[in-house]
């Protein structure tokens, strides 16, 4: 049998360019069995959702005659789905999701099928997926359609023009480039693949991973701004961790304890307690990595778990709701919450160091010229202005949910809703470390702090000092991937801590 993944970063490392989706004797056993206990069940006269019957509340009549004009109306009917399309690397993972998930052997799909899906995306067809217009609940129903419907020659496919740039070309082309036919979808493997939520997951899996590293990247700016200012290091200890006992909170003190230098001391002219922002960054940040860390656990679980509907168990064919895409919702929602607490951090921190009584006397906004220079006074209006547009994207999408499909549909997740929201805040989030970031590269210079090295080294080349103004929104975005490259290398000695 296959080896499940055992992380989310497995689970990722599906989408890869280089990743190939493989199978074993014992798979390819499963999957026929779990066809043939389908065929038993159709020869006895059972019925079956979407395969003897029509889809959704259509179920009260029969479905078309031929398998393929039932498979082919599914995914034409739900290839209603618009906006703008996923990242490559995000539908990558979508199909890879979806297929892992029939080779478990409860889909009852054809095993030949299945084997011409998984050659065409081993090859690199990457279907175009638009990301708006599904609720999740009978999974995430139209973007796979697109999905289906791009094998099927019609709509458009991601072509690879080398590593990490990608173009947009018509489906035909795209099959026709590696000499293959457009697949003809029967009934049941097309209910199998659009089933699921695959699209939804996917989206909250990259998510996932990077608000971890916006986690990273506040711990290392955290660090960085204790360290200039000189504030009290107790807060970061060890012993006060261990008195709470929050894995979270564990982990995020010993990050910013490895950023300080050795035998760091609070400056005498620092109060014995930071503000909230800065003395409590372990709390928060470390709230926001059990919050990752326990929806780790329920994304892997659905990762590498069967989602679609009905579904062949032993010698029975079992209709129930496992598309639905609540456990998904939920995390995403979290998430979201979760990492609008590590924007607002920043943005306080961010506010410290633009204000004289808490930046240690520097002028305000540190600007070398107060009064004929503004300084950071633009750059932390847009922070505060990215922080309450969060807010906005991250309320909860399961509290928007409204019943649809003639009452079929009259418990929905949003799932995928939230997630794309989710997406925005995180690019939203990054601006605000960046900004903090440049903040901190101003901190540095106005305190003469010219001898760094490492990554603050290359921030201060990004972000030089402010002789006089100049407009900083470039700065912002490139000291913002600075930080992003550095926390991203920094996930193996920095790892989501287990609950």
């Amino acid at each position: 049998m296959t080896p499940t993944p055992s992380s989310l970063a497995e689970v990722l490392r599906q989408a890869e360019p280089d990743a190939r989706i493989g199978w074993t004797e014992e798979d390819l056993s499963r999957m026929r069995a779990s066809a043939t206990t389908m065929a038993k069940h159709l020869a006895e006269g059972a019925d079956v959702y979407g395969v003897t019957r029509g889809f959704g509340p259509l179920v009260a009549f029969p479905a078309a005659e031929s398998a393929g004009e039932q498979g082919e109306g599914l995914i034409s009917h739900l290839g209603s789905a618009q906006g703008e399309p996923l990242p490559p690397e995000v539908s990558r993972l979508v199909v890879a999701l979806r297929l892992t998930s029939m080779r478990r052997g409860y889909s009852a799909v054809s095993v030949d099928f299945w084997q011409e899906l998984v050659g065409l995306w081993n090859r690199g067809f990457t279907p175009v997926i638009p990301r708006e217009g599904t609720v999740s609940a009978s999974g995430d129903l139209q973007p796979l359609a697109s999905a289906a419907l791009a094998f099927a020659g019609q709509g458009e496919a991601w072509v690879s023009d080398g590593p990490g740039r990608w173009s947009r070309v018509p489906a035909d082309e795209a099959l026709a480039r590696l000499g293959a036919a457009p697949v003809r979808w029967s009934a049941r493997e097309a209910l199998s693949f659009v089933n699921g939520s695959g699209v939804s997951l996917a989206v909250t899996l990259h998510n996932h991973q990077q608000v971890e590293d916006v986690v990273r990247a506040s711990a290392m700016m955290t660090a960085r701004m204790a360290d200039l200012l000189g504030a009290n290091p107790q807060a970061y200890a060890h012993g006060v961790a261990e008195a709470r006992g929050q894995a979270g909170q564990t982990a995020v003190a010993a990050w910013i304890r490895s950023d300080l230098p050795a035998g760091a001391e609070r400056a005498p002219s620092r109060p014995l307690q930071e503000p909230y922002s800065l003395r409590c960054a372990p709390q928060v940040l470390g709230a926001v990595l059990d919050q990752l860390s326990a929806a780790s656990r329920i994304l892997l679980r659905e990762a590498v778990g069967t989602t679609d509907n009905p579904v062949s168990h032993g010698d029975e064919v079992l209709h129930g709701g496992n598309f639905h895409a609540m456990p998904v919702g939920l995390c995403s929602d979290q998430i979201g919450l979760a990492l609008q607490q590590v924007a607002y951090l920043a943005d306080r921190q961010l506010s410290l160091l633009c204000a004289s009584e808490t930046n240690g006397g520097l002028p305000p906004m540190l600007t070398p010229r107060p009064g004929a220079g503004s300084g950071l006074a633009g750059v932390q209006v847009s922070a505060t202005s990215f922080v309450s547009r969060i807010r906005q994207l991250v309320t909860p999408a399961s509290l928007t949910a409204l019943p649809c499909n003639n009452g079929n549909q009259d418990h929905v997740p949003m799932a995928l809703n939230g997630a794309n929201s989710v997406a925005q805040a995180i690019e939203l989030a990054w601006l605000v470390v960046g900004s903090l970031g440049v903040g901190l590269a101003q901190l540095a210079a106005l305190s003469g702090r010219s001898e760094e090295a490492g990554p603050w080294a290359r921030i201060a080349e990004l972000s030089p000092p402010l002789d006089r103004d100049r407009p900083l929104a470039a700065e912002v975005r490139a000291v913002r991937d600075a930080l992003a490259e550095e926390a991203a290398r920094r996930a193996d000695r920095w790892p989501l801590p287990e609950l």
